[in-house]
């Protein structure tokens, strides 16, 4: 990394420093906003389609880790992955719950 001089001395505070970089003092880019579905996922939970409620939290968990190690693409993947599959287990626990209702008030006497 080579110090660059910005400024001449006697401009800046720091007039007796002659190598001054002031792209140091920046701050670093903000890192794009988590997006991990981790309440859609705790919420399909509670549908009747365990393994795939399953894959869909595991996913959403290693979207976050991913994303505290600084992979962000790679947390944006696995939480857009969270999310298909959360919504396909909400799907699933629907259809579940609706066949499980035709049948049983199809087939029982009244």
């Amino acid at each position: 990394m080579a110090l660059v001089v910005l400024d001449p001395p006697g401009k800046h505070p720091l007039s007796g420093s002659v190598f001054f970089d002031r792209g140091s003092l920046e701050e670093p880019p903000p890192p794009p906003p988590l997006r991990s579905y981790l309440c859609l996922t705790i919420f399909t939970c509670f549908c009747p389609a365990y393994p795939v409620n399953i894959v869909a939290l595991v996913c959403s968990i290693m979207s976050r880790n991913s994303y505290y190690q600084g992979d962000y693409d790679g947390s944006r993947r696995l939480g857009r992955n969270a999310r298909l599959v959360a919504v396909a287990s909400i799907i699933i626990g629907l259809l579940v719950i609706a066949i499980s209702c035709i049948v049983h008030f199809t087939t029982g006497e009244f």
